[in-house]
């Protein structure tokens, strides 16, 4: 007769282990960043008007990047804690556990200023943008649009810029990371 295996609460706490914390997180923000970064975005962009869109992006963007720092740098404080070789070594990059932390590191530092800097500048030039666009009664690119309209076309512009270049930094390092650890694994110590 086969044996019936039964789970205790011990084996089922024994599950969430820093080994299996850690390649859930890593899964969770590499997935949540590549729908955001090339899926979702796409999505919205050809689906929605461009206001509403512009709108959606303003009131989801702060969360995924709130929850971009969370993970990125419990995954970052998790692998320096495992790999305290990382401390003693931060000024060699080159070193493999080193080039993982300061890939992780990439990702706090791009999302946080994202968060905290570059995309409340570009949703404040958005809204204002929106604002001309009402008060000359034409849209943004239209021809004959105000000098004060190109100024800030210009200026929504760069943010843009910058800030997709700060979300697609997280990406490749976070695809470098992956990358890292389906190949060697990741270490992870327990954290109990």
């Amino acid at each position: 007769m086969a044996k019936v295996s039964t789970l205790s609460w011990s084996s089922f706490f024994a599950l969430f282990n820093a080994q299996g914390l850690y390649q859930v997180g890593y899964a969770w923000l590499f997935g949540m960043t590549l729908w955001v970064t090339f899926i979702g975005g796409t999505i919205a962009f050809k689906t929605l008007p461009r206001q509403q869109f512009g709108n959606l992006q303003h009131r989801t963007f702060p969360i995924y990047f709130v929850l971009s720092i969370a993970l990125s740098s419990s995954l970052l404080g998790l692998w320096v804690y495992s790999h305290p070789s990382v401390l003693q070594n931060y000024l060699h990059p080159t070193q493999g556990d080193v080039a993982q932390a300061y890939a992780l590191a990439a990702v706090v530092l791009s999302q946080a200023s994202n968060h905290a800097i570059i995309g409340p500048l570009t949703s404040k030039t958005m809204f204002k943008r929106h604002k001309l666009e009402k008060e000359e009664g034409k849209a943004y690119n239209e021809p004959n649009v105000s000098a004060e309209m190109k100024a800030l076309n210009k200026l929504f512009a760069q943010l843009h810029g910058i800030s997709s270049l700060a979300n697609l930094t997280a990406f490749l390092a976070l695809l470098f990371h992956g990358l890292w650890i389906g190949n060697t694994g990741a270490g992870i110590k327990s954290v109990l």
